[in-house]
């Protein structure tokens, strides 16, 4: 494949993520090209450098008028789901907050009532539906959450579903086990209880049986304390599974400071941070997964302090939070208009954040996440004339073409990958 006369070639490259002033650096190439072999990028450059790739039978792709980034990269998702909560909608508007909510039985609660009674397949088939919506939004690469089981049968039935989509779908699904996602029902006099069940029964499972590759937690006031959430991520890392954590959301809990002590890969959420728990994440190379569609969408009225995070050092990703209650959108771009108009990001941070950074968030930054030789040929070609332009736009599917491992699955805006049964 050749991708030529790009009029914005935003190539993101590195193979580590972008901190501080290099976050504003996009690494972007006017009138670029990208020569694609196989599943893989073998060369970047600007003018007419692709010519001599002409003789070799390759599909050709004009990208004049049109930006092209590496393929977008959701790093915190809970995908994986069945039902909907637009009930809870009117909720929200009369000041009920969310976690009142899931006191009385909704939020996360009512969507594992959903998924424990629903056959896999349906959950299956409903997932395949949302990221399909991603993919043709332009996402190549997810981190799908369990979390709507809460009991072992239904977690692994969750984890199943990620396993089975990675085979079939286009997209890459990086499974995370979240069963400490809230206290279920059945556990809500025995915290402890359920807690030593995750330990000792579902967490070895998951390791041995390869189930997930990361382990998260819900650290937040009225869910898990740091203390809890410390003895979870710390059973989950020494069963070979890497830390991730739900942090300081809506209130501080200390859970930026507990992500730094035991080194997490990420930390997400992080509205409320501390400044002490921003320098820990900074200082501990710990990726910061800002998720500003929830903000807007739980009406917090603030949003997680980006700037100050960029200018202390620390590792900024963004993602959609895809899920039913905080953050109904498959849409990364819906992603980037927040985080410029709330997180007030530049739209070279913004695409570092959700491309490099992301990947660094999935601890797949030398894979993925930047258009450079050696890299996967993961890509997104924008309708827009320049970035500045696509952030700009906001409000409408930009895709145009995107390419997961050298294969072309959306055109002209359309699905057009073969499903693999």
């Amino acid at each position: 494949m050749i991708i030529k006369n790009i009029s914005c070639l935003v190539t993101c490259a590195g193979n580590c993520p972008k901190i501080k002033e290099n976050l504003k650096d996009a690494g972007i190439v006017d009138d670029g090209y990208v020569i694609v072999d196989k599943d893989k990028i073998v060369e970047v450059g600007s003018g007419d450098g692709y010519k001599k790739y002409l003789d070799c039978n390759r599909l050709v792709i004009d990208g004049r008028g049109k930006t092209v980034t590496p393929g977008l990269v959701d790093s915190h998702t809970h995908v994986v789901y069945v039902g909907s909560r637009e009930k809870e909608l009117s909720l929200k508007l009369k000041n009920v907050k969310y976690i009142d909510i899931l006191k009385a039985g909704g939020g996360i609660l009512s969507t594992v009532n959903s998924v424990r009674k629903t056959p896999i397949e349906k959950i299956e088939n409903e997932t395949k539906d949302r990221l399909d919506r991603m993919l043709l939004h332009g996402t190549t690469t997810v981190e799908s959450k369990s979390g709507y089981g809460l009991d072992f049968e239904n977690e692994m039935k969750m984890l199943q579903v990620n396993k089975n989509l990675n085979k079939k779908h286009p997209m890459d699904i990086v499974s995370t086990y979240l069963g400490a996602h809230a206290i279920p029902e059945e556990f809500k006099d025995n915290r402890e209880g359920y807690i030593d069940f995750m330990i000792n029964s579902v967490i070895p499972y998951v390791r041995e049986h390869n189930m997930a590759e990361f382990i998260d937690c819900f650290c937040e006031k009225g869910v898990y304390t740091a203390r809890e959430a410390r003895k979870i991520l710390e059973a989950g890392k020494k069963a070979g599974l890497k830390a991730k954590i739900h942090a300081d959301e809506v209130e501080s809990a200390s859970a930026a400071e507990l992500a730094g002590e035991i080194r997490a890969v990420s930390a997400e959420h992080l509205v409320s941070a501390s400044d002490e728990g921003i320098k820990s994440l900074a200082d501990n190379k710990v990726v910061a997964v800002l998720l500003p569609t929830t903000s807007f969408y739980l009406m917090l009225n603030k949003f997680a302090p980006a700037k100050k995070m960029i200018e202390e050092g620390v590792i900024v990703a963004l993602a959609t939070d895809c899920n039913p209650g905080t953050s109904p959108t498959e849409s990364l771009q819906a992603t980037m208009t927040f985080a410029c108009f709330g997180l007030k990001m530049l739209p070279e941070e913004i695409i570092n954040a959700m491309t490099i950074n992301g990947a660094a968030a999935i601890s797949r930054e030398s894979q993925i996440g930047s258009i450079e030789a050696g890299k996967k040929a993961d890509i997104t070609v924008f309708n827009a004339k320049s970035l500045d332009y696509l952030i700009y736009h906001f409000g409408v599917n930009a895709v145009d073409t995107v390419v997961k491992n050298g294969e072309i699955v959306v055109k002209n805006g359309k699905l057009v990958y073969t499903n693999i049964v």
